[in-house]
């Protein structure tokens, strides 16, 4: 299968975390919340294991946080996650620990990409399996300029791999779906997802994940030139 060219297509999708953006060392960074709100000291490899528990149960309910009062009750219960993992602590004293644990940071080859699309004509939107906040991550890691429509998981009340969220997003592009790339990096949610709802789909294969698929990308400097946005 190949990719489509720029000139083929009137928007490009992305996919959120581990595509344009990144979190910025959650377990070192909550080792160093929990000793500065709470004097606790903790292991590494407890602060690890805590924040894979917190990212699990937060991807099974992320959908509930649909306005500011839901948001809250997600995160207050995330933190009740990591509580549960360490000793002589609840839920509302984690809570600022998890909210400084959690930074986005955008990958360096996020904005020269999305800047370089744009150019050429193309809209681009975000497609993501996320809370309401994902606005608010796009705009602390400087990426918010560079798009021009978002659409979560919370706001279609379907996550990706499904269609629905894919049709909300073609809704807020105004755009049919053969005229439209979605780009990720997980082979089912983004790439199958995609295609089930009639998007071209590109995976980006960061380190080597479904790197079998195709196309793909191994940079999101990659994708101009696999679109060949030059003679476009």
């Amino acid at each position: 299968m190949t990719a489509p060219r720029a000139a083929d297509l009137d928007a490009i999708t992305f996919d959120a975390m581990g595509t344009i953006v990144r979190l910025d060392d959650p377990v070192r960074r909550l080792q160093a919340a929990l000793h500065r709100h709470l004097g606790l000291t903790v292991s590494g490899d407890r602060a690890s294991l805590a924040m894979r528990a917190e990212m699990t149960h937060y991807r099974a309910i992320c959908h509930r946080a649909i306005d500011a009062a839901s948001l809250a009750a997600v995160r207050l219960e995330c933190a009740g996650v990591i509580a549960a993992r360490l000793s002589g602590v609840d839920a509302g004293g984690v809570l600022p620990c998890l909210t400084d644990a959690i930074v986005y940071r955008a990958y360096e080859d996020a904005a020269p990409t999305l800047d370089a699309l744009r150019a050429a004509g193309l809209r681009i939107a975000v497609i993501s399996n996320w809370d309401i906040s994902l606005g608010d991550a796009l705009r602390t890691s400087g990426l918010a300029a560079h798009i021009d429509a978002v659409v979560t998981s919370a706001q279609s009340g379907a996550a990706k791999p499904d269609a629905r969220i894919f049709e909300r997003a073609l809704a807020e592009l105004d755009a049919r779906p053969h005229r439209v790339l979605h780009v990720g990096d997980d082979p089912v949610a983004d790439v199958d997802g995609a295609r089930g709802a009639h998007l071209h789909a590109v995976l980006l294969a960061r380190n080597g994940r479904g790197a079998a698929r195709k196309p793909r990308v191994a940079t999101l400097l990659e994708l101009p030139a696999l679109l060949d946005l030059d003679h476009g």
